[in-house]
């Protein structure tokens, strides 16, 4: 696994007014280490995760099963190694309450949930507040918390927390980790 991978906190930014959604993580010494940019309308969603922006070298793929799918399967491959390192599936028409996603291994078994702060927070997002209520996601694997992504209020940025440091027991692959973060910074810019 790369290096960049041994972080617990990540921070990602993303301009709000952009015509392409340009991805940059960063790690705890404010360096990118990470950079996507996903391409504007394609029916299938295929996003690549770079280690800089010059995209010298391709980390990850996020790749989505289907065209357009509501609950759609998003497969995590490490593109260093190929390994199909697993799968990130939003749940459908419950998400547009409150979001939620499961993630699973490669074989399909559920391994845990990625899902919305609260009920109530959720709603006043949805039909009052916007994104003027910023959201968070708490991450639990086999029924423990490992990672927290909380989204920090910017007029000009969509700026997400990554915080891995409760996967002490490595529960949750890290790979696994940013591809959520990205995931959420891109379905996050087509609700907005």
């Amino acid at each position: 696994m790369h290096t960049a991978f041994q972080y617990p906190k990540y921070v990602l930014k993303r301009k709000i007014f952009s015509f392409a959604n340009k991805f940059y993580v960063y790690n705890p010494k404010d360096e990118v280490i990470f950079f996507s940019h996903q391409k504007m309308f394609k029916l299938k969603e295929d996003i690549r995760v770079y280690s800089d922006e010059e995209k010298s070298q391709e980390l990850l793929l996020i790749q989505a099963r289907q065209v357009i799918d509501f609950a759609a399967s998003y497969d995590v491959i490490d593109a260093t190694t190929q390994v199909h390192v697993g799968i990130i599936r939003r749940k459908g028409f419950r998400s547009m309450v409150r979001d939620k996603w499961h993630l699973l291994t490669p074989s399909e078994e559920e391994l845990g949930t990625i899902e919305e702060d609260s009920l109530g927070s959720a709603l006043l997002r949805r039909f009052i507040l916007g994104s003027l209520l910023p959201q968070t996601y708490r991450v639990q694997v086999l029924g423990d918390p490992v990672a927290t992504f909380r989204q920090r209020f910017h007029l000009l940025r969509y700026i997400l927390e990554i915080d891995l440091s409760e996967n002490s027991r490595e529960k949750l692959d890290p790979r696994m980790g940013i591809a959520a973060g990205i995931l959420l910074g891109a379905i996050e810019g087509r609700q907005n």
